[in-house]
């Protein structure tokens, strides 16, 4: 009897450390794919004005525009790249050093 109720407990806690987990995760990636969005916005947007501008400037009306606009697109994609890897690199790293962390509490107390 004091058996089931132990097995019981344990589960309800491993379900409570998976909903946990699973729940950092979809946060992590819906603040990830917030990053990456925000990211192509501010890169594409900064690519127009600045190409706006530089038409203005030298009389070129929709060449540099256009080229700083195209060129903005693999640009947008190598810092979204290494902006992805970055934080599921973090992402991994983290849960290793909670882990570390109960191991030292565990044999400590």
């Amino acid at each position: 009897m004091d058996c089931d109720i132990i097995l019981e407990q344990r589960a309800i806690v491993s379900q409570t450390s998976d909903d946990k987990a699973r729940r950092a995760l979809t946060l992590t990636l819906t603040a990830v794919t917030g990053l990456v969005g925000c990211i192509t916005i501010v890169i594409t947007i900064a690519a127009m004005l600045l190409g706006l501008w530089l038409d203005a400037r030298f009389e070129t009306r929709p060449t540099i525009t256009l080229v700083l606009t195209l060129g903005s697109l693999p640009v947008t994609l190598v810092v979204m790249f290494y902006a992805v890897r970055w934080t599921t690199t973090r992402m991994l790293i983290s849960p290793e050093k909670d882990l570390n962390k109960e191991k030292v509490e565990e044999e400590l107390g």
